[in-house]
């Protein structure tokens, strides 16, 4: 088959995808391409690996069989572009790598760690022994922290922060799908109890994907309803957070602080509109949170076992649209 690679991480990754794969297949490595080469060559490839496709290559590439995401959401593929014999699946395995990540942040966040860490840089011993107006940082233990979606990400936030001494709690869009038997929430409750866990959690962490349903769900009211104690963690998207309610909410102590890992456009351009750089309760971090070698390995595997699936015409894994038989290709 003649498979394109289309994502720059991934290819550092490209001998273990290629090693594990049992056919002999025609690799492109597109990740550099500019627009019109990667639409001249996509007209003839069975397989498309990245996580970004413009709707004409789309719809040009109707020699495809396969387009697989590399990582779990696919909020970049235009499927109503794709011709209907296109199977569409994704990858995940960042769920640890992205725990740990909220994990780290929640502590920094806690404990004012870019605060302190700025004043020593600058030659200030920054600590209640030497400024008695300076609040203390607060433990873990006992704090409660609501989990916005319960997939892999949201459980293994949820098994993390139960080992530091946090209480748990979740909504999910269906909150009777069963989680993992070690997990012990306070409650995990569907969409409708998203106030009273906002309103009760001293950590919110949203985790869940964007879509028509999700997108601008935190605004002015969830935020207020918060309150000023509370820490905010988005690790989900950006737009799932309403820009400017937030960066309001963080300038005007509506809420204690936040840590974005996700943000509102990417790279070359600034993350947000708006200068949440100056604001002292921010953490930022650019949207590396699940880039671990350990993700990263194990989506490579994973998605060269679903391309043998694809060539033996065997069931495919994490498939989240199946092609048509009907249509000839």
């Amino acid at each position: 088959m003649r498979i394109m690679l289309d994502h720059r991480i991934l290819s550092r990754f490209h001998d273990r995808l290629k090693a594990s794969t049992q056919g002999e297949h025609d690799w492109l490595e597109a990740f550099d391409w500019d627009a019109a080469r990667l639409s001249e060559a996509v007209t003839d490839i069975d397989v498309y690996v990245g996580s970004k496709l413009r709707p004409e290559d789309a719809r040009r590439a109707q020699r495809l069989r396969l387009v697989h995401v590399v990582g779990a959401g696919y909020d970049g593929i235009p499927l109503d572009a794709l011709h209907p014999g296109v199977t569409v699946a994704t990858t995940h395995h960042h769920g640890r790598s992205i725990a740990e990540h909220v994990l780290m942040s929640v502590l920094m966040l806690s404990r004012d760690v870019l605060g302190a860490d700025r004043a020593l840089r600058a030659g200030h011993w920054r600590n209640v022994a030497v400024d008695p107006a300076l609040p203390f940082g607060t433990t873990l233990r006992g704090r409660r922290v609501g989990i916005i979606g319960f997939g892999e990400t949201g459980t293994e936030v949820a098994r993390l922060c139960q080992a530091a001494g946090l209480r748990v709690r979740a909504v999910r869009r269906d909150p009777s799908v069963p989680f993992p038997a070690d997990l012990r929430p306070d409650w995990v409750g569907g969409d409708g109890r998203l106030p009273e866990l906002l309103s009760d959690s001293d950590v919110v962490v949203v985790t869940v994907p964007l879509s028509p349903a999700t997108r601008g769900l935190i605004g002015p009211a969830e935020l207020t309803a918060m309150g000023p104690e509370a820490l905010l963690v988005n690790v989900a998207r950006g737009q799932v957070v309403q820009e400017e309610a937030l960066y309001e909410a963080l300038a005007s102590g509506t809420i204690a602080g936040a840590a974005l890992d996700v943000w509102w456009s990417g790279p070359p351009d600034a993350p947000s509109r708006l200068p949440f750089h100056d604001l002292a309760n921010v953490l930022m971090t650019p949207h590396h949170s699940g880039h671990t070698a350990d993700t990263f390995a194990a989506r490579a595997t994973e998605i060269a076992e679903n391309i043998d699936r694809l060539e033996r015409g065997d069931a495919l894994a994490n498939v989240v649209r199946a092609g048509s038989p009907s249509t000839g290709h």
